[in-house]
């Protein structure tokens, strides 16, 4: 860490936390086959949502204003590490997602240009959420090394198609996610305990914008949608991005409780909304309301906070180890079974997906 002093008050520049399995990961995909993609068949959409881009709605929006400028001294030790670790992995999420659309743009800017143009707005849009952010972090006399961050994490390796369903799902998940703050604060302004959080409604279009591009890159390659591996992959990846919020965010729930809300429901709120927004894109869409799927995911949560737990012990490693097996067997095991409950064809029930 390197300690500078700004405002006479010592502002911490900070590396990074741990990586975890379910820290927000940093990525990258194969850019030749990225800009080869052949997008006439939906090019219109394409050309109106990056038309939507430049127009620029929150160009003016991230503007830190007068409520910022005091003293955050009331906040007592725990909620002040509760809200650090918030912005903490809000801000390198958004920053994960700068840089994967950066380098699309970049790659695909001779050879691609529409696409390329797309990703360059998304990239300016999340530089923005993730310098707010940043400079947010300053309130606690603290900063992230961003370009620490950029040369020192390690990046996954995701094809293109898998790239398209999880920045589809993350950015519509991120949309929900921050709209139901936002109105949940609105309805409790007293719980409001930090400006940031009147900024989430505009963001929140951000979010939405974003999806619907990828939603549209999508539409023009057929293969992603309407066959029996399209059917499985947005399966897997719906499944997968629900349970990575809902095992993460009952690790912290303390956090919003600090913000009035009750993690389970809004989690359960959230995926209920991102899955039936989901529907309107993917082929399948999973039964949340099936008897079993929340049962089966909080036995997954639990069976996360257990090897948690686990790992502040002060024990010989394959003691530790031998006490993580069981866990591990009822997190996977749930995980499978919930990847098997019928999902919903979107195509043939209309009324459950609307």
């Amino acid at each position: 860490m390197v300690n500078s002093i700004t405002n006479k008050s010592v502002l911490v520049t900070k590396a990074s936390s741990e990586e975890t399995l379910l820290t927000p990961r940093f990525y990258t995909t194969d850019f030749e086959e990225m800009a080869n993609l052949d997008i006439s068949s939906n090019i219109e959409e394409i050309k109106a949502i990056n038309e939507e881009f430049r127009v620029d709605y929150n160009q003016h929006h991230f503007i830190r204003d007068k409520e910022f400028v005091q003293s955050w001294k009331h906040f007592d030790k725990k909620t002040k590490a509760l809200f650090i670790e918030f912005l903490e992995r809000s801000c390198t999420a958004e920053f994960s997602g700068f840089l994967l659309y950066k380098e699309l743009s970049r790659n695909l800017k001779t050879t691609n240009p529409l696409l390329a143009e797309g990703f360059a707005f998304m990239s300016r849009d999340e530089a923005r959420h993730a310098g707010f952010l940043n400079k947010a972090m300053s309130d606690f006399n603290l900063t992230l090394d961003l370009g620490f961050l950029t040369k020192s994490r390690k990046y996954t390796f995701f094809a293109p198609k898998f790239i398209f369903y999880a920045t589809y799902l993350s950015e519509k998940i991120g949309y929900w996610r921050y709209i139901t703050i936002y109105r949940h604060l609105e309805k409790n302004p007293n719980s409001r305990v930090y400006p940031l959080f009147r900024f989430f409604e505009s963001w929140c279009q951000d979010e939405n914008r974003h999806g619907d591009f990828f939603a549209a890159v999508m539409k023009s390659q057929p293969q992603l949608l309407n066959d029996w591996k399209a059917k499985l992959w947005c399966r897997f990846f719906l499944l997968s991005v629900f349970a990575t919020m809902y095992l993460n965010d009952l690790q912290r729930s303390e956090f919003y409780a600090s913000i009035g809300l009750d993690t389970r429901k809004f989690d359960i709120h959230v995926i209920r909304k991102t899955n039936q927004s989901s529907g309107r894109l993917f082929p399948i869409i999973l039964n949340v309301d099936h008897i079993h799927f929340f049962e089966y995911l909080e036995m997954c949560a639990q069976a996360n906070l257990e090897l948690i737990k686990l790992n502040t012990l002060k024990e010989v490693n394959i003691f530790i180890f031998l006490k993580k097996i069981p866990h591990y067997i009822i997190l996977i095991s749930y995980l499978v079974k919930l990847f098997l409950l019928q999902p919903i064809d979107c195509q043939q029930n209309w009324d459950k997906v609307y």
